[in-house]
């Protein structure tokens, strides 16, 4: 089986805190979280959702730190560390974090305080191997219903490779001890070392909680280490299928020992050794079955994906072995774990705006297909959702969209707003983001300006260009809006 076979403090070049067992408690190590959340609002981009507090767990690793994770502090104008039996509650901030891996590391504010708490909370050791199906884990934190530190027990029931958050994917274990809210980011132990970090439960299933095990835990301190997550390394856009159908399998002449995945094309673009109907055998040294999973032990197996991190080259591909026409061979995929989307998410950030006139354009992210619906604009013509997996064509490239309605203005006499219609062209020119919009704008001459949408619903808004200039500063100050646009954009406008 795959491990990881160093401790987290071997990773970081330093070394443990030395400490007799009869003197370590966990507990000691052990935090809770108090955070004030302010959600980002997409139809009004210069402010922000109300206030909500949460609160969660967290523990204390090396290089005087706090790991968590990352819902328990995302986007938070306020973070609150509460050592253990202790009222007091010392300022922190949020140093890296993985919305996708649902990881966080935060640190106290305070030189002074940081030096002080962490000589008496002294850090937890992880562990870098899975604990066993059936091993008995026990999770400590803060959940909801009192103030002291809780410690449930249970066992591991499944560990498996699958989704998290944002496309990403990863190793997983289920446990059946109690976890609730406030849980959150709490370590889970076995003896006095961490085996993995709760991360959610399900509300209508009794004792069943899931944990992200120890081994995604060091891959994201490991990554997070030059200040930015990266995420493992990830396929080009392949597509694939099981072999299970018997028809599938007669019809492709395999023999019975013969298994793996079919090979249905590549994202245009992308070029690749493979065929269509090529069978990916094996990934590596690992035999995959027809349903796209490899067994490590009796208890355990994991879907194929799982082993590109370890098997990914310094050159960045993935070796396999294919079967084509019936005869084995030898092949390499490339693999990378940067690609700059046309359509990113937000992540931990807030999203960006310029207002013009009544309108509100902001740069599209993932997030806002569920925040303002744009799943509609395929229909429409929008071609936002067929470039969703994309990679940018050049620098800077992202698409357009009005944030909400018209800020109210009777300069929109006669207009109509669908939706959050899809800017094409300003004056007649196609834009290329956000950026390129307001030097267009920025740089008319003539006394109209054009605004063309993608959207076949969206009518074309035509505006005189100097009511239009005029019309933005009586609404940015009718809306209290401090603010005209994002700095990046800002920049732009005012040079």
């Amino acid at each position: 089986m795959p491990k990881i076979l160093i401790l987290l403090c071997t990773l970081l070049a330093c070394s443990p805190i030395a400490i007799a067992d009869d003197e370590f408690d966990a507990r000691d190590s052990i935090v809770k979280i108090f955070a004030t959340y302010r959600g980002a609002d997409f139809s009004r981009p210069w402010t922000k959702q109300a206030p909500q507090e949460f609160s969660g767990t967290g523990f204390v690793i090396d290089g005087n730190r706090i790991l968590t994770n990352a819902h328990v502090v995302e986007q938070s104008s306020q973070i609150f560390v509460q050592p253990p039996n202790s009222a007091d509650k010392l300022r922190a901030k949020v140093i890296g974090i993985s919305q996708a891996m649902d990881l966080a590391i935060i640190e106290l504010k305070k030189p002074s305080e940081l030096e002080e708490f962490h000589a008496s909370h002294p850090p937890l050791i992880i562990q870098g191997d899975l604990p066993a199906i059936g091993e008995t884990v026990q999770a400590i934190g803060y959940p909801m219903g009192g103030e002291q530190v809780s410690i449930t027990e249970g066992v591991v029931s499944r560990i498996e490779y699958t989704g998290y958050n944002m496309d990403a994917a990863g190793l997983r274990l289920q446990v059946d001890a109690a976890l609730n809210h406030g849980n959150s980011g709490g370590p889970v132990l076995v003896g006095d070392e961490v085996v993995g970090v709760v991360f959610s439960g399900i509300e209508y299933a009794e004792n069943i909680g899931y944990v992200i095990p120890s081994e995604e835990v060091i891959n994201f301190i490991t990554d997070i280490e030059d200040g930015t997550y990266d995420g493992p390394p990830t396929l080009e856009n392949f597509g694939f299928q099981t072999c299970e159908n018997d028809a599938l399998r007669d019809w492709l002449g395999l023999s019975k020992d013969q298994t793996g995945l079919v090979f249905i094309g590549a994202k245009e673009g992308i070029e690749t050794p493979m065929q269509k109907w090529d069978i990916i055998d094996k990934i590596g040294e690992y035999d995959i079955d027809n349903a796209g999973m490899v067994k490590l032990t009796d208890d355990l197996r994991l879907l194929w994906p799982y082993f590109i991190r370890e098997l990914t080259t310094d050159s960045g591909t993935v070796p396999f072995t294919i079967i084509r026409d019936g005869e084995s061979m030898q092949v390499e995929l490339s693999s990378r774990n940067d690609r700059d989307y046309m359509i990113p998410f937000i992540g931990n950030d807030y999203p960006e705006y310029f207002v013009i006139g009544p309108m509100i354009f902001t740069p599209v992210r993932r997030e806002h297909f569920f925040e303002m619906n744009l799943w509609y604009g395929v229909i429409d013509g929008s071609p936002i959702t067929l470039h969703i997996e994309d990679v940018k064509e050049y620098d800077g490239q992202e698409f357009v969209v009005i944030a909400g309605d018209f800020l109210p203005h009777p300069i929109t006499k006669g207009y109509a707003m669908a939706g959050s219609p899809t800017l094409k062209s300003v004056n007649g020119t196609e834009i290329k983001s956000l950026a390129h919009a307001v030097e267009l704008i920025r740089d008319a001459e003539d006394d109209h300006i054009e605004f063309a949408f993608f959207d076949r619903r969206q009518e074309t808004l035509i505006f005189d260009r100097e009511e239009l200039l005029e019309a933005t500063e009586e609404i940015l100050e009718d809306n209290s809006i401090r603010k005209q646009g994002s700095e990046r954009f800002m920049d732009l406008w005012e040079e």
